[in-house]
Formats: structure tokens, sequence, C-alpha cells
């Protein structure tokens, strides 16, 4: 069975839309998402399924997190092997002037609309660096992103998708949790 990132937009953000860890497992054990894990408080979720179909588990995942919470919550899926793609693409892998914690990844929900390498360029974002990469933005705010004017709303309307963003070292351990659910369900010879 593949295992699912499940990246939830906006829970338990400044003391509003707040979910349980626990109650987002109980939510996919009711919905035969198996094994699921869970990342910090921030909405980052691991499981395995049989569905192939993403877009209808997608879907199908927030009208029950909807029922069961109360409130919407857009979601990005991505698999084990998109996410090790992502890492691969990261175009600051070779920079060591790079701290993790201040590398962002913002997975998009969709590919973006029109030339969205034009529309990342009209970004006004001295001194952020911006690279988009298929479905995912990744941008370093070498001075924090509490002082930046580069928002995810700004990238969003630019790209014309909404997403989710995460920083790098949550990006890894997002990984390494998948690679160990993806070994621990392959036969021993």
């Amino acid at each position: 069975m593949p295992v699912v990132i499940c990246l939830l937009r906006g829970i338990n953000v400044g003391g509003h839309h707040k979910v349980g860890m626990a109650a987002l497992r109980e939510l996919c054990d009711s919905q035969q998402l198996t094994e699921a894990r869970t990342l910090l408080q921030s909405g980052n979720l691991l499981f395995k399924t049989k569905e192939r179909n993403m877009p209808a588990l997608k879907k199908r995942f927030e009208a029950c997190f909807e029922q069961a919470f109360g409130f919407r919550s857009e979601t990005v899926f991505r698999t084990a092997g998109e996410l090790r793609r992502t890492i691969a693409a990261n175009p600051f892998a070779k920079r060591r002037d790079v701290e993790p914690a201040k590398l962002i990844v913002a997975f998009l929900a969709a590919d973006p609309l029109g030339d969205g390498e034009q529309q990342i360029g009209r970004l006004n974002v001295t001194p952020e660096e911006i690279h988009l990469r298929g479905r995912e933005v990744f941008i370093y705010y070498p001075g924090g992103m509490g002082q930046s004017k580069l928002r995810l709303p700004k990238i969003e309307r630019a790209l014309g998708t909404f997403g989710t963003a995460r920083n790098w070292n949550t990006v890894t351990k997002l990984l390494s949790m998948a690679e160990e659910m993806e070994h621990a369900s392959k036969p021993r010879l």
C-alpha cells in the first residue's frame, strides 16, 4: 500500500481550528486509512491506503474532516515518491549558508496557472530567494519569515492555486517517517 503524506492547512495555528492529533488518527481509522501517524501539532499526517485515485481520496478525506471537526481544512496530498522527488529538487541543497529552519517548501494543490516561473519572477522578494519546481515553491527567508513581506497568500495569488508550507526540517522528517512506513510493510527475506 502506498504511503500518503497529507498536509492540512490552517489547523492549530494561533489557537484557531484546534484539532487533536489522536482525533485526526481516529478519523483515518474510520476511513480505512491505515497506520496513521502525525508529526507535530500542525497538520502533518501520514497514512497508508489502498486507494489509487488521489483526487477522489482527497475529496473524501476533506469532507470527512469537515464533518468530524466542524470546519474545512484544505489539504495537499503527496506520495512518499513525490516527497522524495521534492527533496531531490531542492535548489538550495548544495549551499552551506542556508539554515534548514529558514528554508520553506510551499506544497501547491495544483499546477501553477500560466507561466509560473514568470509569475514568481514578478514578486519582489529581496532578500528572500524563491524557486518554483513543479508543484513546489522553495523559499529561503535569510532573516526569518516573521518580518518578511513575502507571504504564502501573495505566492498563491501569483500562481493561481493554494498551498501549505513546511520548513525543511519538517519536510525531511516527513520523508523519514514515510520511508519507515514503507520499509515496515516490505516482507523480510
